[in-house]
């Protein structure tokens, strides 16, 4: 009994080092998979001893003491109690995540999505795609919930875009290096590399979470200064959310709102009339993009955030003058545009 409490003891110590210590820096993924081997050893416990009320009476007393010791040392530590042991290997997990000094290494191959985590007798010896078995176990919880809405992201982008933005908070919120968070989105956006129409939903259901305090809305405009610096990614995003979560991320965000009529004025520009088409088409930005679809996105826009389109459709005019202002089709991409969103109206 006395090697258990030892054992509790340090798996407790272990989870606050997790959270709050430089030294995960360090940590590779031997190091990591021991540490889950430890908090599944946690839950070993509680299921063996939970029903035995005396021995469950000497753990409590034994989390007390490591919480208070704990406690003394970290101010913002997060006690573990007894009820908490159940779960311990997502505690280790969440308290990882939240800790900036994590390396990138890490988080690859905890993200892995390529292997991800096999919950058949998994003792989490490997540790690759153990957040993708997260995200699979949170996402069932989403679908399952009786009262949950439709969502247009789907249960594992929200997931996925939560602990997005936990990470990205906890990174910025603790003074890290500004170059260490951009660094940590290009990671993330490596991981999804060939699979670009599973990001962009990720991003937005990150840019919808809410914004309840001022460390999320500064993870919030992190993210959105970054993807304007990501051409290619915002212009997926753009050509391929539905414009009902295009509208809403305009309705969010600023920041969002001017990227997004500045993706569609490039779309627009980059445009050539085909006489032998009879009809504009893109000539090198985006090929899956048509008129018809920057009409409709306009007019998209232009519903989300009405005090665009006067200044938008003002834009407009003054290059269909530059264009030679004749009402003709066919001259000019930004009169033929004006006309289009007058016929739509």
């Amino acid at each position: 009994m006395e090697a258990a409490l030892k054992n509790l003891a340090s798996t407790i110590e272990l989870l606050a080092a997790a959270a709050h210590s430089c030294v995960v820096n360090q940590w590779d993924k031997q190091t990591v998979s021991r540490a889950f081997h430890w908090a599944k050893y946690c839950e070993h416990i509680y299921a063996r001893f939970h029903n035995n009320s005396t021995i469950r009476k000497v753990m409590e007393k034994q989390l007390q003491l490591t919480n208070q010791s704990l406690r003394d040392a970290i101010p913002e530590y997060s006690e573990v109690s007894f009820s908490d042991l159940p779960r311990c290997q997502h505690l280790l997990l969440a308290r990882l995540l939240s800790n900036p000094e994590l390396p990138i290494s890490i988080l690859k191959i905890l993200f892995d999505t390529k292997s991800p985590a096999n919950d058949t007798c998994n003792e989490y010896e490997d540790i690759t795609g153990l957040c993708s078995h997260m995200v699979q176990c949170k996402s069932a919880c989403k679908v399952l919930r009786p009262l949950s809405g439709f969502s247009a992201l789907g249960a594992d982008a929200e997931v996925q875009g939560e602990m997005l933005m936990e990470r990205l908070g906890a990174m910025l919120s603790q003074g890290s290096d500004l170059h260490l968070a951009e660094h940590f989105l290009c990671s993330v956006l490596q991981l999804f590399e060939g699979a670009a129409q599973h990001l962009c939903p990720v991003i937005a259901a990150a840019l919808l979470t809410k914004r309840d305090s001022a460390t999320q809305a500064a993870s919030h405009d992190f993210l959105l200064d970054w993807l304007q610096n990501q051409h290619s990614v915002l212009q997926r995003m753009c050509s391929e959310l539905p414009s009902t979560l295009l509208k809403d991320l305009a309705k969010e965000h600023l920041k969002f709102r001017d990227a997004y009529c500045g993706v569609l004025k490039k779309w627009a520009s980059d445009m050539e009339y085909s006489l032998s088409d009879g009809e504009w088409v893109q000539a090198s930005t985006n090929p899956t993009v048509s008129f018809q679809n920057i009409a409709e996105h306009f007019l998209a826009l232009f519903e989300a955030c009405p005090s665009v389109r006067r200044s938008t459709e003002d834009e407009m005019h003054a290059l269909k003058i530059s264009d030679g202002d004749f009402d003709v089709r066919g001259l000019s991409v930004w009169g033929d545009l004006l006309s289009a969103l007058d016929c739509q109206n």
